[in-house]
C-alpha cells in the first residue's frame, strides 16, 4: 500500500506541524506566523518540484488545471489562517482533534464532487472520527 505509507507520514507531520506551530505562535500574531510558515512551504515545495524535474511540467498545465489548484491554494491559506488563529487562542490538543474534522467533509462532499461513493464503512468511520473530536475538544 504504497499511499498508505505516504498517509502516514503526512500524519505525522501534520502532528509535528501542530506542535511546533502552537510554539511558534506563542509569541507572536497569528497572521505574521501564517505568513512565516507560508513563505517557508512555498519555497520547500519549489525546491523539491525543481530537485526532482517536476517544474518541467508547469508549461504543460492547463486551465481547468490552474483553476482548482489556484481555488485550492487559497482554500489551504485559509485554512492555514484560521488554524494558527485558533492555536494562539486554545490548546493543541483541542484545536487539531476539531481541525481533523475535515476528513468528515471529505467524506460528504468526495460524493457530489468525485463521484465517490459513500459506503457504510466511510459513514461509521467518519462517524467516530465526529464523536472522537467532539470528547477530545471537550
Amino acid at each position: 500500500m504504497h499511499w498508505l505509507f505516504w498517509a502516514l507520514l503526512s500524519a505525522i507531520f501534520a502532528a509535528a506541524t501542530a506542535l511546533l506551530a502552537k510554539l511558534g505562535v506563542a509569541h507572536v500574531d497569528s497572521n505574521l506566523a501564517t505568513a512565516v510558515r507560508t513563505s517557508v512551504v512555498v519555497l520547500f515545495a519549489w525546491a523539491i518540484a525543481s530537485f526532482t524535474g517536476a517544474n518541467r511540467g508547469l508549461a504543460q498545465l492547463d486551465r481547468r488545471s490552474w483553476l482548482f489548484l489556484v481555488a485550492s491554494g487559497l482554500a489551504t491559506g485559509l485554512s492555514w489562517i484560521c488554524y494558527f488563529r485558533a492555536l494562539s487562542l486554545g490548546p493543541a490538543s483541542r484545536v487539531a482533534p476539531i481541525d481533523k474534522l475535515s476528513v468528515v467533509f471529505v467524506i460528504l462532499l468526495a460524493s457530489p464532487i468525485l463521484g465517490e461513493t459513500v459506503t457504510p464503512a466511510k459513514l461509521v468511520g467518519g462517524s467516530l472520527i465526529v464523536i472522537g473530536a467532539v470528547i477530545l475538544a471537550l
